[in-house]
């Protein structure tokens, strides 16, 4: 069984959950909308460039988990994902998860974007398993800080080495579809990378290593 792991945010989704749950929670009046706002289009614009602090990001991002009860983030969630998500996930998208699992391979969802929002998009998608940034929870509450290493970039390889132990699994005959240049450290060890409606940078990587390109969108 060969490994078939999928970036989320503008692969699988023809969108970022992160940056649409902050929209969601402007849009809900849950947060301060003009400090808020433009907290969240700052941090997706340094993501995009390639220079975002993870840490500060996050410190960010997982704050408003923290200042509602587990109850009402969960009735919060199930709205975002009809109005938000559903919408934004690729048909083709889902039939290359078919394929994958067709064929007895393991689908893997690993993305940046912590296991709260990813955690009901990944059983959408129907994949066998998720690697995402893990938010700390203690006595069932969210505390604002991230629990180990953040899913990304050079993190990516180490949570899945981290997954791959647990699981027995290896890269042997791996696969991995993503859009970001951020998912290089990733994308060079697998033994097939995929570039998926790629940013600009990732598109010059993949044409110049012959890696194939091509479209959920």
């Amino acid at each position: 069984m060969a490994l078939a792991l999928f970036d989320l945010d503008n692969t699988l989704l023809a969108d970022d959950s992160d940056f649409l749950w902050g929209c969601f929670l402007v849009e809900k009046g849950l947060v301060d909308k003009t400090t808020y706002e433009a907290a969240n289009q700052y941090f997706y614009d340094e993501y995009k460039k390639g220079t975002l602090d993870i840490y500060e990001f996050l410190a960010f991002s997982l704050k408003p988990l923290t200042q509602f009860p587990a109850e009402m983030l969960q009735q919060l969630h199930t709205e975002f994902m009809q109005k938000h998500i559903r919408p934004v996930m690729t048909e083709a998208g889902i039939k290359q998860i078919r394929k994958h699992r067709d064929l007895g391979d393991i689908t893997v969802i690993i993305t940046a974007t912590n296991r709260f929002v990813t955690q009901p998009i990944a059983e959408a998608f129907q994949v066998d398993d998720l690697i995402a940034t893990d938010p700390e929870m203690i006595d069932g509450k969210y505390t604002g800080k991230v629990a180990g290493t953040p899913c990304f970039q050079q993190g990516k390889i180490t949570r899945l080495q981290q997954w791959l132990e647990n699981t027995h699994h290896d890269l042997e005959g791996s696969t991995f579809y993503s859009d970001s240049h951020n998912d290089l450290p990733l994308l060079e060890i697998v033994s097939t990378a995929i570039a998926v409606d790629p940013d600009e940078q990732l598109k010059v990587v993949a044409q110049d290593r012959g890696w194939p390109v091509i479209s959920f969108r």
